[in-house]
């Protein structure tokens, strides 16, 4: 509880009258008052004006029926006292609360207080309204006003300028809505000036002198405007131009959203809906066969709110796309693949011929959360690429939505080939279980791929982040198949791992082609080279991985994944139009001796190394010994007389 000294007075009635003649009587001292009081961070031309205008307002509550002040306070030093009336008191205490309320700090959720933004009336225009400088105590005096808090300076003018008491200064400011009164002349006890010097003209607001502003940055305001106004008459041409472009003769197309074409595009009752059984009657076995499937493909507030979503996306959705895969709206009404809800999100999945697009959303459809966008390049699929997509990711997991025409789905570990792989159980809409998703999982401990079968293959696939699955093939580059078979699922236990390097880069496939079995010198075994190619929906990108399996000890599934030899971008080793690769690692025998090993595909006829270790040998296997951290050119010479280099 505050102290019987800081509580205000009991109210006395001032009608508008003595207010109004208070304020006539003595202006030039109210406005030199709030001057002194106003926030030093304010220019001294603002503080004019403001000061100006906190006296000029505070006649607004006196023109009520009753307005009411606090008692007046009775000055006790004749010599310098203010005018002890109570119209005089009330107009000084508005001006006291407007000055410390200017100098309150803003808050963002709060709307800015009248006194803390610029004053409307009085108005300057071009010009600088000063007070005359004074001598160096003036400038001192206003450096230490400057320095004290708002409270300590309406207690030193009110002490100096206004004669007040101690006590009598503490209801005032307790009136104005300071905290601490006491405090407050604590702190004003530290300005050590002459009171006089308040009187000075250096802080007379009412004697001004004019100077100019700051004319160079008036002129770039000034163009700025002049700018901002020509742009705002464009943009309302624009807006009052008919609905059919410039003119009657215009080549321009109407807007966007006036488009035929695109208002059809964003029409749900547009969208191409396939009927259940089409897929065993179509020519195509592709995503153009895909029944339309799920629980709200008739929620056409969902469908709209995905179409809308697609054209414009706002800054609350997440979007993501395939490399080179246009992130564009629909260019027409695009199919509706699926709709419905999937975990704890409602799921769209459209294709419009070249991309498979995927909404996703809240349940509950709240904006707040956000919504998820994915954009997928998938033009040229075929049946063996078009088996499934994935429909939900959440939390390191996926589900599938698998085509019509796949009769089973179950999950192997490439890490353990001699593990038999397990059912997956699908919805009767086919959207499979959810499954650790091998793209975002850490570190290599396992390695999920899916098995699909439709009756005529079985075809192995696996999520490296995307919306399609990437289709898991072995054989050499002309024939590859899916992967069958003890050899090739071992093969792959030691590649699996190696996929990461592939991972999100818009990847159609992944051929793994084993391409030399070599013997390794001094008995240590056989070593075998492969040349693993990741192919992409878009055809360019490529990646080329040459890798070589040391023997190991190790049993089935536990033994370490292939060391990579060589890599490349963009390169057509491996490939259908050059199926051939050549690749070289510095091994280490048991013995401890160094060896380089070199191994290239069929077509190579001899092989020779230089550099740090020279060396040739006839057909397409060289081991030529070697040291710790030498470093050899390898090349090839082909059956046909050509030479050609290794992979790189």
């Amino acid at each position: 509880m505050r102290p019987l000294s800081e509580v205000p007075s009991a109210a006395a009635p001032v009608d508008a009258e003595q207010a109004e003649a208070a304020l006539v009587e003595h202006y030039p001292r109210l406005v030199r008052f709030g001057y002194l009081v106003l926030p030093p961070s304010l220019s001294r031309s603002r503080r004019v004006l403001t000061a100006h205008a906190l006296a000029q307002r505070s006649l607004q509550s006196a023109h009520r029926s009753r307005a009411t002040a606090a008692g007046v306070p009775q000055p006790r030093h004749a010599a310098r006292t203010a005018p002890a009336s109570p119209g005089y008191a009330y107009v000084r205490r508005q001006v006291l609360r407007g000055a410390l309320a200017a100098g309150r700090p803003r808050r963002l959720r709060f709307w800015p207080r009248r006194a803390q933004l610029p004053p409307v009336l009085p108005l300057a225009w071009g010009l600088r309204l000063l007070p005359h400088s004074g001598g160096a105590d003036e400038l001192a005096l206003a450096q230490r006003l400057s320095a004290v808090s708002g409270g300590a300076r309406a207690a030193f003018v009110l002490r100096g300028l206004e004669g007040l008491a101690d006590g009598e200064v503490r209801r005032e400011l307790a009136a104005a809505g300071v905290a601490d009164p006491h405090a407050a002349l604590t702190e004003a006890d530290g300005v050590c000036a002459p009171y006089a010097l308040l009187a000075s003209p250096e802080f007379d607001p009412c004697s001004l002198q004019a100077r100019p502003p700051d004319l160079p940055r008036r002129r770039r305001h000034g163009r700025a405007a002049l700018a901002g106004a020509a742009a705002l008459l464009v943009c309302g041409a624009l807006l009052v131009l008919p609905g059919d472009g410039w003119g009657r003769d215009a080549l321009s197309a109407p807007l966007y959203t006036r488009n035929p074409a695109s208002e059809a595009a964003l029409d749900p009752a547009a969208l191409r809906v396939v009927p259940a059984t089409f897929w065993q009657r179509s020519p195509r076995s592709d995503f153009t066969a895909w029944p339309t499937r799920g629980d709200r493909t008739q929620d056409t507030r969902l469908l709209g709110r995905a179409l809308a979503v697609w054209a414009r996306p706002g800054p609350g959705v997440r979007t993501s796309a395939t490399p080179r895969t246009p992130a564009g709206p629909p260019m027409g009404p695009p199919q509706l693949l699926y709709a419905g809800e999937v975990g704890a999100s409602a799921v769209v999945l459209f294709y419009d011929g070249l991309r498979v697009v995927r909404y996703a959303e809240p349940r509950n459809a709240d904006p707040s959360q956000g919504a998820v966008l994915d954009f997928a390049r998938v033009d040229g699929a075929d049946t063996a690429s078009s088996g499934a997509l994935v429909v939900d990711r959440a939390e390191g997991r996926v589900r599938y939505l698998t085509a019509p025409w796949v009769r089973s789905l179950r999950v192997r570990d490439l890490l353990a080939p001699d593990r038999a792989p397990r059912t997956l159980r699908r919805s009767p809409d086919g959207v499979s279980e959810a499954l650790t998703s091998p793209a975002t999982a850490p570190g290599c401990r396992t390695w999920d791929a899916v098995e699909l079968a439709d009756g005529t293959a079985v075809r192995l696939l696996t999520d490296l982040g995307e919306l399609a699955p990437a289709r898991l093939t072995s054989g050499p580059p002309a024939k590859p198949h899916d992967v069958a078979g003890r050899a090739e699922l071992d093969s792959w236990a030691r590649t699996a791992c190696l996929l990461p390097a592939v991972r999100s880069h818009g990847v159609r496939s992944v051929n793994s082609w084993m391409y030399a079995t070599q013997p390794l010198p001094e008995g240590n075994g056989a070593a075998q080279w492969l040349c693993t190619r990741a192919e992409t929906w878009r055809g360019t990108g490529s990646r080329v991985l040459a890798q070589f399996q040391a023997p190991s000890a190790r049993p089935s599934g536990s033994r370490p994944p292939g060391a990579v030899a060589a890599r490349a971008e963009d390169s057509p080793a491996c490939g259908t139009r050059t199926p051939r690769v050549l690749a070289g690692v510095l091994w280490k025998s048991h013995a401890g001796r160094w060896y380089v090993l070199a191994a290239g595909s069929e077509q190579f006829a001899s092989l020779t190394t230089s550099g740090g270790v020279s060396g040739r040998a006839q057909g397409r296997l060289l081991a030529v010994p070697a040291r710790a951290g030498d470093r050899a050119r390898l090349n090839g010479r082909l059956t046909d007389g050509s030479r050609v280099g290794a992979l790189r």
